[in-house]
């Protein structure tokens, strides 16, 4: 504050609603009585060369302005952090990123000033107090030692089999245990999954129950999807805590939907569904650019946007599950005889799936239309608390023996955990050179031939086990789905 006319001016690389701010501010607290300073008010926003965005600075700005204006007390602020929006009378209102800003106020051993709404998403950072406010006043009768607030607690139910039993259960699927297998390698493994079949077979249908047979996250990863859901656009739903993320993107979603973007970097689907599912429905009809922008994120795991401003790293450690039909009408080889799609067709149709980004998929299954009477003998169908039991003792072999889950062993890992007798590999090198696959499909199988052997407990990986992960190959042929 200094002499000079009196103004109100943010620097700081302020954008509009940062910007408006200063209204928001001056209503707020004259509403509240105080006094605005008739003097030149200047507010940095540190650093300087980083954008500001958002409504989140609302709160501290005012706090700052009536600090130095000495109508609050200073000795104390050194010991919050506050995040809020002001509205006009003065009530603080929710706003996004709040978890990740309780962390940051956790490693600097510092209180949080929240909205109120916002109290039950910070708590569930553990070591950080929440003070939650509804209103300006409240705070500054805090920090004069007037009505103190009362800091938040909360019990967060743990990350347990028992917080997705409201998810949608196996049992429901009638026949297609040749799917179910797949599916349950592919939770146990974290293996990409493609499903082949014409419509009304249970595709999508199965896709949903992935999630409910999934090993429960971890503190660390439920944290971490939670982190990244705050500063998403929709925000972090506390009900979704411990609970892997199913993302089912619509097919006319963009590149930048997808992997993330704007002038601003934000996270995209592949980003929100870090440690959870990523479900491509009809996946021809998704733009061939777009899909080809999964690629990287599905070896590496993250995904890096470039602007020209500054670049921003996100991660992406999802798990992809797609589906799709074997032909534009979706009846190719229907016993009715219903199709008419011609082979010039069916082959467009089916090269919208480049073989780069078809490489990468470990597993690939056809979901064929059962005859009404399989569906109704079908009567000993299996829990998914069942299925997720097994899938749990089958993930933590990996994690005794890797440190990780299969679908991430390296090269080098791989030749470590995935050895072969002679004869294995001479029935490798033979399907490999009749189905016409790459080196990165070599790899694959042998990752999931190892999954096969976990999941039976074996120590190696028997015939058995490896002619089941070619069979899951079997629907590429060079590079082309058959």
């Amino acid at each position: 504050m200094t002499n000079g006319l009196p103004r109100l001016s943010i620097v700081g690389l302020p954008e509009t609603a940062v910007k408006e701010s200063q209204d928001r501010v001056r209503s707020a607290l004259l509403n509240c009585q105080f006094e605005f300073p008739l003097q030149r008010v200047t507010i940095n926003l540190a650093p300087a060369d980083l954008p500001k965005e958002g409504g989140r600075f609302d709160l501290a700005i005012a706090l700052g302005i009536l600090a130095a204006s000495r109508q609050i007390p200073t000795h104390s602020l050194s010991q919050y952090e506050f995040i809020g929006e002001l509205a006009l009378s003065g009530q603080v209102r929710p706003v996004r990123g709040v978890l990740p800003m309780a962390l940051e106020a956790r490693q600097a051993q510092r209180q949080v000033v929240v909205p109120f709404d916002n109290a039950i998403e910070a708590s569930i950072i553990n070591g950080v107090s929440i003070l939650p406010v509804k209103h300006l006043l409240d705070i500054c009768a805090h920090l004069r030692n007037l009505t103190p607030i009362i800091p938040y607690h909360t019990n967060h139910p743990p990350c347990s089999p028992a917080r997705v039993t409201s998810l949608a259960d196996l049992s429901e699927v009638r026949g297609q245990h040749h799917a179910k297998r797949a599916l349950e390698i592919a939770a146990a493994g974290g293996h990409n999954l493609l499903m082949l079949g014409p419509p009304g077979t249970g595709k999508t249908m199965l896709a949903s129950r992935m999630p409910s047979i999934l090993p429960p996250m971890t503190e660390d990863e439920a944290l971490s999807t939670a982190t990244i859901a705050s500063i998403a656009s929709s925000g972090f739903d506390v009900s979704q805590w411990g609970i892997r993320p199913f993302r089912t993107p619509h097919h006319t979603a963009s590149a930048v939907a997808l992997v993330g973007g704007g002038s601003h970097p934000r996270p995209g689907e592949i980003s929100l569904a870090h440690n959870g599912i990523l479900f491509l429905d009809e996946l021809p009809e998704f733009d061939k650019r777009v899909l080809e922008v999964l690629r990287e994120p599905l070896e590496s795991g993250r995904i890096t946007i470039s602007r020209a401003a500054h670049q921003a790293e996100f991660p992406a450690n999802f798990q992809l599950i797609t589906a799709m039909n074997p032909c534009p009408c979706g009846y190719l080889g229907d016993t009715s005889g219903r199709c008419q799609c011609n082979p010039q067709q069916i082959s467009r149709y089916r090269s919208r799936i480049s073989g780069p980004l078809l490489d990468r998929i470990d597993l690939h299954i056809e979901v064929p239309n059962l005859p009404r009477s399989e569906l109704r003998q079908d009567d000993n169908r299996e829990t998914s608390a069942q299925v997720c039991q097994r899938v749990v003792n089958t993930r933590n072999r990996q994690l005794q023996r890797s440190g990780k889950a299969n679908s991430r062993l390296t090269n080098r890992e791989i030749e470590q955990f995935c050895q072969l007798t002679e004869t294995d590999e001479r029935l490798l090198d033979r399907a490999m050179e009749q189905l016409g696959l790459s080196a990165r499909a070599w790899y694959r199988i042998l990752k999931v031939a190892r999954t096969i052997a976990d999941l039976s407990a074996s120590e190696k990986i028997q015939t058995v086990h490896l002619t089941e992960a070619i069979t899951y190959r079997r629907l590429e042929r060079k590079g082309n789905l058959l």
